[in-house]
């Protein structure tokens, strides 16, 4: 099972965890994991490269695990792109829940 975790402070997405396997298929051929691992890099590189807010990121390849933690401060339009990018995950998350209940657990801390 795939688990997403989005950490927030009052109404702000402060970061997120993700880590699992859905075991709809073997590594390397599982369309769920290839799909929410290409979104997370996605937003990873968004904030990080294009946006430039600094964010934490932790990666264990041998759980498979990642974690970002966005910085507490930064410029206000970089904090609304960040915001957009991470609802626009967490989004993401909820409707592949919809389609594979049975591989993919979201929820919000």
């Amino acid at each position: 099972m795939i688990r997403l975790e989005f950490y927030s402070e009052g109404s702000r997405i402060s970061g997120f965890m993700c880590e699992g396997h859905s075991g709809l298929d073997d590594a390397g051929r599982d369309v769920l994991c290839a799909a929410v691992t290409g979104a997370i890099r996605l937003i990873e590189t968004a904030i990080n490269d294009v946006l430039g807010t600094g964010a934490a990121v932790k990666v264990n390849e041998n759980v498979p695990r990642i974690e970002l933690r966005l910085p507490p401060e930064s410029g206000q339009e970089q904090e609304d792109a960040a915001q957009a990018l991470l609802a626009g995950l967490m989004l993401l998350g909820v409707k592949l829940h919809d389609e594979y209940p049975d591989n993919i657990e979201v929820s919000s801390l």
